[in-house]
């Protein structure tokens, strides 16, 4: 059973996508490969920190998890909210074959490619990032908020389920790297409170 809603626009679900890594600079698809942070991607986490008291709850209630990704880990213990947890379930999307290729180099190969509709030969499949999607979101108790340091792909995905759209509703929610995204509640129907917060600009 779904926990009970919070109010309208308290946030029920926070998302940080890691920092930039030269792979995530590159294009590079990230999965399972442990790369580290950049300088950039360092700074950026702590912005990302800056940022995230505004959009959680002063005296809720906060679980926070991490992909064990030592990018995700890192983004979160310098934002200053060190991961309660770390699960794969939380991870990035399992690229398979296509570790470590841009999207141009696997067209080379696969026109027309996408993450989102092609196959991704020896990787995850849609109904396996659902049950994980699903799984996570149920760690959330009854008016607690959850924080999850996570992925490009994958934070898409969460936020998908989250609004009970299949996980391919993510090709409409673009997240760039050490962004905030949050999401809870009106009139008891979930949905998309801010997305893609970028706090760089936001401190300029």
């Amino acid at each position: 059973m779904a926990p009970d809603p919070l109010p309208d626009g308290v946030s029920a679900l926070v998302i940080v996508r890691h920092g930039e890594t030269e792979w995530s600079r590159s294009g590079k698809h990230t999965g399972r490969t442990d790369v580290p942070l950049t300088e950039a991607g360092e700074r950026q986490a702590g912005q990302a920190g800056r940022l995230l008291p505004a959009l959680l709850p002063a005296d809720g209630q906060l679980l926070v998890v991490s992909s064990p990704r030592s990018r995700a880990v890192r983004t979160a213990e310098l934002a200053g909210y060190p991961p309660t947890e770390l699960t794969e379930d939380a991870g990035e999307w399992d690229y398979g074959e296509f570790e470590g290729r841009t999207t141009a180099e696997i067209r080379e190969q696969h026109p027309d490619w996408s993450i989102w509709s092609g196959d991704v030969p020896g990787g995850e499949t849609g109904a396996e990032l659902t049950a994980r999607a699903d799984r996570l979101l149920a760690r959330r108790a009854a008016g607690q908020t959850l924080l999850v340091f996570s992925h490009g792909h994958f934070s898409r995905c969460l936020a998908a389920r989250w609004l009970g759209q299949p996980v391919d509703f993510g090709r409409f929610l673009r997240l760039d790297t050490a962004t905030v995204s949050s999401l809870g509640y009106e009139h008891g129907n979930p949905v998309i409170l801010r997305w893609n917060l970028d706090p760089a600009l936001l401190a300029g």
